[in-house]
């Protein structure tokens, strides 16, 4: 068996689990949670309410070929504590396509602030999508930092 590939950063965030967790689950908001510009516009805003739902965000990459659209179906809702998504494709028939990797976001009320435990895991990402982009992550762990940096700012 593999070994997981995967970041995890903590950070405490000066707002509370329901104002973060209304951010995260708001695909509107997903791009004030970047610390770049890979993530733009949510294809259909419409909050995130619950597993199994498919949300799509316009998204650019130059390494994976500049504008495209990534549809992330959601795996984990635990309103105002947790929630997880795996970005994909959609195929010819509308079926959600995995890409391999997956994000997670854990909120634990720390007074009247929120740790977040942000998790983005690339095991299961094919090697094919792995040498097309140059390899994975197509970022460092500091970019996990940042973003929730970012998601602070956005809380508040």
């Amino acid at each position: 068996m593999t070994a997981p590939e995967r970041f995890t950063v903590t950070r405490t965030i000066a707002a509370s689990p329901p104002q973060v967790f209304a951010v995260l689950a708001d695909p509107a908001r997903h791009c004030d949670t970047e610390p770049g510009d890979w993530v733009r516009d949510a294809i259909e805003p419409t909050p995130i309410t619950g597993t199994g739902q498919i949300f799509a965000v316009n998204m650019f990459l130059p390494a994976a070929g500049g504008h495209y659209v990534m549809h992330n179906l959601v795996t984990e809702f635990d309103k105002d504590r947790s929630i997880a998504w795996l970005p994909g494709q959609l195929d010819e028939q509308g079926h959600h396509a995995p890409g391999g990797w997956w994000w997670r976001y854990d909120l634990v009320p720390n007074g009247d602030q929120t740790d977040v435990t942000l998790t983005y895991d690339w095991t299961d990402t094919p090697q094919s999508f792995r040498d097309q982009i140059g390899g994975m992550p197509p970022f460092d762990s500091d970019f996990l930092a940042e973003s929730l940096a970012a998601l602070g700012r956005a809380a508040k």
